[in-house]
């Protein structure tokens, strides 16, 4: 069967744990992924990037920054 790159989805991968999501990016941007936006501090906060891995999946990582949540 003949590959089909790219879909009509996106995937998301969001958390506390910053070292393990740094690495997950680090592996879905390599080895001919592209990044679409780079994972920097966001407006509202966080830390975010998008980028599309070697088979055409679009990926959102988002990084928490509990020192960015409003104060209750």
């Amino acid at each position: 069967m003949d590959l089909a790159t790219g879909s009509s989805i996106s995937v998301s991968l969001s958390g506390d744990d910053e070292d393990e999501l740094r690495g997950y990016w680090e592996k879905l941007s390599a080895d001919g992924g592209t990044v679409t936006v780079p994972l920097e501090p966001a407006p509202w906060g966080d830390i975010f990037g998008m980028c599309t891995d070697r088979f055409g999946t679009a990926w959102l990582v988002n990084i928490n920054n509990p020192q960015a949540a409003p104060a209750t």
